[in-house]
């Protein structure tokens, strides 16, 4: 918590626990079910055994966290010491965590602002440590909220994945896009936006897929300072050799985070995404 107030998020920010707990934030777990066994995103569930599930094609599916699991955690914040609770979510067009949030908003016992971002994963991450810095800087609750909206207005976040299948099967992309993905060897780059993943680019190959990304990230950089965060499944020596290009390719780099994201997300893009959050401070 910083001074009287705290920031909230959840699991799919996928920021570092080292940033977690130097910025006080706390972060709500979404469910994931391997089969008939329901996992907390982060506590009990890793890479591996999703990866493991979803290369044998064994029932993968993800929920989002009840609006009891919010009020406990608005509950504590308050105990806590908080006088205003800033609660950033993913996109609400990727789940009803965002609504689940506005449920237990009603009843906590202090003013919660809930935020639907409109991004995921690091995206989210970066708007979550902008609300958290304001607030350690003294800002109030209008203050903090409007930092994290400025943020996810200035992130964006673009990704390829081995097959669209994952995203076909989960309703996060339509049929006819995935359709076109798997004609002719076509690898797409897709972007998070509007609170939707659509398409960028279209792309004959894996590796011109991974070296247009990374043309795509630089440019838009510019000469700006940014913090970036490299996100993989499964391919972390391909995260591990963009970053490096990043940092060799991109003047205004102030932070940049590699990390292998979570199960929900990791559900629907499968085994072999790799993507690039940029965000402009």
């Amino acid at each position: 918590m910083h001074g009287r107030l705290a920031i909230i998020t959840d699991s799919t920010a996928y920021l570092p626990p080292q940033a977690l707990r130097r910025h006080a934030i706390e972060a709500v777990p979404l469910t994931v079910v391997l089969g008939d066994e329901a996992w907390e995103e982060g506590t009990e569930i890793s890479a591996r055994s999703l990866e493991a599930a979803l290369r044998e094609r064994r029932p993968v599916t993800t929920s989002r966290p009840s609006p009891d699991t919010f009020a406990r955690a608005y509950r504590a914040a308050a105990r806590a010491g908080a006088e205003g609770i800033v609660s950033l979510h993913l996109s609400s067009e990727f789940s009803g965590t965002y609504d689940a949030a506005l449920l237990a908003a009603r009843e906590a016992p202090v003013p919660v602002r809930v935020v639907d971002t409109g991004v995921v994963a690091m995206a989210l991450g970066f708007c979550a440590l902008a609300a958290a810095e304001t607030a350690e800087a003294g800002g109030r609750l209008d203050d903090a909220v409007a930092a994290a909206q400025k943020r996810a207005e200035a992130t964006c976040a673009v990704f390829c994945v081995d097959t669209l299948d994952y995203l076909r099967r989960g309703g996060r992309i339509g049929a006819a896009q995935a359709l076109l993905g798997s004609a002719l060897a076509v690898k797409p780059l897709l972007e998070v936006e509007d609170g939707r993943i659509e398409m960028l680019e279209k792309v004959r190959t894996a590796s011109k897929a991974v070296a247009r990304l990374e043309e795509i990230i630089v440019d838009r950089a510019g000469d700006a300072r940014v913090d970036i965060a490299v996100h993989h499944l499964a391919a972390a020596e391909r995260a591990a050799k963009l970053a490096e290009r990043f940092r060799e390719r991109v003047p205004g780099l102030r932070e940049l985070h590699v990390s292998e994201v979570g199960a929900v997300i990791g559900a629907h893009t499968g085994p072999g995404l790799l993507g690039a959050v940029l965000s402009v401070r």
